[in-house]
């Protein structure tokens, strides 16, 4: 597992965000690998080195901040994270804090 902090579109590092790479997590008793979002101490987001997308239920959409960040591991806007959401393709769940 590697923990780095997230940088900023100017190139700095940012304080309390943090991207964990190689991590390995539990979700609905399968053992999932990939890269973790995570924001202060809460996982937001995780996606699996076979292109399944997990959010937080309960903090994916927790801050303008947390917000900002997400959109940025994700690659997206949140119009389009909320699409993939009500599409099924991304799965909001509990994600425990690493």
């Amino acid at each position: 597992m590697t923990v780095q902090n997230m940088i900023s579109p100017n190139g700095n590092n940012v304080p309390n965000q943090f991207i964990i790479s190689d991590a390995t997590i539990t979700i609905n008793g399968h053992h999932e690998t990939g890269t973790i979002f995570q924001s202060y101490y809460s996982t937001i987001a995780f996606k699996t080195y076979d292109g399944k997308t997990f959010l937080n239920s309960k903090k994916w959409d927790y801050s303008t901040t947390t917000g900002k960040y997400r959109n940025i591991f994700l690659r997206e806007s949140i119009t389009e994270t909320r699409r993939k959401i009500a599409s099924g393709q991304y799965t909001l769940t509990t994600l425990g804090n690493i």
